[in-house]
């Protein structure tokens, strides 16, 4: 193709490639791209600026596959919640991270890496990184309020004992000064809301973001309307949850249930 030729581009099929989004798009692309085409500088910049937003906005998991999954964590997640000043979580599948106990954690990761056919075996390295974070529960100054559906609290993915570990430390957690936990009882009129997909609304001292972890990759939106939309979600779920003892008894039921 010309445009290939152009740009020095031995394998034609790039063109196609980025062209049907099997190809990032970087900003060295744009810049190419802007060139070839003789497009101002003024729109060049506008180009390169929009580029960087969808760079941060979707972060595919494909492309920290070689990592393992501590590197990759680490490359995703990073620091974030040593920043976080408040953060609403919403889970429909699997007790919060920072909730999660070291087996219950060690079990989801080697799920996780058995589902994304990861080579390399660091699930002990991702468990620690990951362990370590919950300490932010405890860091003056954050607020964490956790809001679950009922379900979560029965999927019986691991052994039993795993579960009933979980369930007995989401009890004590509840007791923790910075952290508010909620149950959505699956039993009940939920007045037309439906169960959305799991995301958090992470607040910091310069900004607010919505974080949505999809199966192939991380979900982070800035945008106002996109934070009020979900925002609008959280304040819709929040007033079906309960809370103290008769979460608590949701989750004793959950527990007397196991087999």
């Amino acid at each position: 193709m010309e445009f290939a030729r152009r740009a020095g581009w031995r394998d034609s099929s790039l063109v196609s490639r980025t062209e049907r989004g099997q190809r990032p798009i970087t900003a060295e692309t744009v810049k190419l791209w802007c060139r070839l085409c003789d497009v101002p500088d003024q729109q060049t910049a506008e180009l390169l600026a929009e580029q960087a937003n969808v760079a941060r906005t979707w972060i595919s998991l494909r492309e920290h596959h070689e990592l393992g999954l501590d590197a990759r964590q680490k490359a995703t997640v990073g620091d974030l919640h040593s920043r976080v000043v408040s953060e609403l979580s919403y889970q429909t599948k699997l007790v919060h991270g920072l909730l999660q106990t070291e087996d219950y954690m060690t079990q989801v990761l080697r799920g996780v890496r058995r589902d994304r056919r990861l080579k390399q075996d660091d699930v002990p390295q991702a468990v620690a990184t990951r362990m370590a974070r919950q300490r932010n529960l405890h860091r003056p100054g954050s607020r964490w309020a956790f809001l679950l559906e009922e379900a979560v609290l029965r999927y019986q993915y691991f052994p039993a004992d795993v579960h009933r570990a979980q369930l007995d430390y989401l009890s004590e957690a509840m007791r923790l000064p910075a952290v508010s936990i909620g149950i959505i009882p699956t039993e009940g009129r939920r007045h037309g809301v439906r169960v959305r997909e799991s995301f958090a609304i992470s607040t910091f001292a310069d900004g607010t973001q919505v974080r949505v972890e999809l199966l192939s990759g991380m979900l982070t939106l800035t945008h106002p309307e996109d934070i009020t939309l979900y925002r609008r979600a959280w304040d819709d779920l929040v007033a079906l949850a309960v809370t103290g003892d008769t979460a608590r008894a949701l989750i004793s039921a959950a527990r007397d249930s196991l087999v």
